[in-house]
């Protein structure tokens, strides 16, 4: 079994940073890609930020230059830092892997809430 575990949500004021983290356990072989997904209230999940295992990352155009998507190789962690949050950020955030465990699987994990108050 693989499992990923997103932490670090919470409220915050507009301006304001969070720093979310995606721990990935389990019979992991190898870890892909990944990246950092968020649902706002009768939204679809989108594409926030995403980093490959060479390190490329992309980002959507709503959060380039405020937020920065990282990876702790040696942790199998990746790490979202969001900074100068405004309230339209406010949403679930996913991390999501796509890892070998024999087998290449996509993952998700719980989700983690974000709230930013204006």
């Amino acid at each position: 079994q693989v499992q990923l575990v997103e932490s670090g949500g919470g409220l915050v004021q507009a301006g304001g940073s969070l720093l979310l983290s995606c721990a990935a356990s389990g019979r992991i072989v190898s870890i892909n890609d990944m990246g950092w997904y968020r649902q706002a209230p009768g939204e679809q999940r989108e594409l926030v930020a995403g980093i490959t295992n060479g390190g490329i990352t992309n980002y959507a155009d709503s959060v380039k230059g405020r937020f920065t998507i990282s990876r702790d190789y040696a942790k199998n962690t990746m790490y979202l830092q969001m900074d100068r949050l405004k309230p339209e950020d406010t949403a679930v955030y996913f991390c999501n892997a796509r890892l070998r465990t024999g087998p290449v699987v996509v993952t998700w994990g719980q989700g983690t809430q974000v709230t930013v108050s204006s």
